[in-house]
């Protein structure tokens, strides 16, 4: 499978770091090559967020992403900032809820979709972020579709099980969109 590099950006409390590790352990249950990197200011909730995360079939250099060949942005500076460093190619799931405008580039694949209104009509408030991972599954199958429920399953801690459904749904809404 080919090397991904995704960043998932956006204000933090949005559950960025999150989505991020739902990515790593998918990454994980598949025995990959893997780095997870957050990275948030001191604000954590209402700052900037974004983590970067590494998927590949041989060891990782370095965590750092310069060149990401996907990423998830929940906010306009998120947009701003990384779609430039997207390399030729590259997918940007955009949740068009909280953006003003797409990137300009013509040699990337963007995708807005209003993450946050649709998990809130889905009774799924909250869950944007993972509304985006599906969303960024389907579009680039960075792992097999029977690893995804397992690593949400992993993901989301013993004292929140009650979200485990939840968040198995938005990852599906995410898949339709």
């Amino acid at each position: 499978m080919e090397e991904m590099r995704i960043i998932l950006s956006g204000f933090g409390g949005q559950g960025l770091l999150f989505g991020g590790k739902v990515i790593a352990y998918a990454g994980l249950i598949e025995d990959r090559e893997l780095s997870w990197m957050p990275s948030y200011g001191p604000e954590m909730r209402g700052g900037t967020a974004n983590c970067s995360v590494t998927l590949a079939d041989e060891p990782i250099g370095s965590p750092l992403i310069t060149e990401p060949t996907a990423v998830i942005a929940m906010n306009q500076p998120s947009v701003d900032k990384f779609a430039d460093a997207l390399v030729p190619g590259g997918i940007m799931v955009i949740d068009s809820a909280l953006t003003n405008n797409g990137p300009t580039r013509t040699d990337i694949k963007a995708f807005m979709i209003p993450a946050t209104s649709k998990a809130e009509e889905a009774g799924l408030k909250g869950l944007a972020n993972i509304v985006c991972v599906g969303k960024l599954w389907k579009e680039t199958h960075f792992c097999k579709e029977e690893t995804l429920e397992p690593a949400i399953r992993k993901t989301v801690p013993a004292r929140k099980a009650n979200m485990i459904d939840l968040n198995l749904a938005a990852l599906r809404l995410g898949m339709e969109l």
